[in-house]
């Protein structure tokens, strides 16, 4: 079905649709230039919810449009325990990635970026840094149901980034 996908993307036969995110409550930490975001997934627990996992997208950096956000992800993910001892990549292990390097989704310049920031991910992780070093206080959060909607101000005009510079 992904691959499917993936085939309809390159093709230009893919369209936006609606949704509602669904069964998790999501904090997500994503620098405005980073090609990566760190996602922590809440799942119910008795009463309560629990931190379920990590898991770090890998992204283009996010641009500003009048809608909100844009970002592309490029199908590389690390799934990261709840206490940061351990640590798996998603995607490869189905030949994605390769899949779409293949139909030329992911540049090879992407692909450098990609590469970069799986060592900048991955050196966080080992120096409990960035995101990950207040992780035992991002695990104790809870989405309160009670908070508004935030709303976003008009975007100002700025050039789309698509690739880092050569691509």
């Amino acid at each position: 079905m992904r691959t499917e996908a993936f085939d309809a993307m390159a093709a230009g036969e893919w369209e936006l649709a609606a949704g509602v995110w669904q069964e998790t409550d999501l904090l997500l930490w994503k620098p405005p230039t980073a090609w990566f975001s760190v996602n922590a997934f809440f799942v119910p627990d008795g009463a309560g919810r629990r931190l379920r996992n990590w898991y770090v997208n890998f992204e283009h950096p996010t641009c500003r449009t009048e809608d909100g956000f844009d970002t592309f992800d490029l199908t590389v993910d690390l799934v990261v325990a709840p206490d940061l001892t351990g640590w798996e990549w998603k995607d490869e292990d189905e030949d994605e990635y390769a899949h779409v390097r293949c139909l030329g989704i992911v540049s090879d310049t992407e692909h450098q970026a990609v590469d970069a920031a799986r060592g900048e991910v991955l050196g966080m992780l080992a120096d409990r840094s960035g995101v990950f070093a207040q992780a035992e206080r991002s695990a104790s959060w809870r989405w309160e149901p009670s908070w508004p909607t935030p709303s976003l101000p008009l975007a100002a005009a700025a050039p789309r980034r698509v690739a880092p510079e050569g691509g």
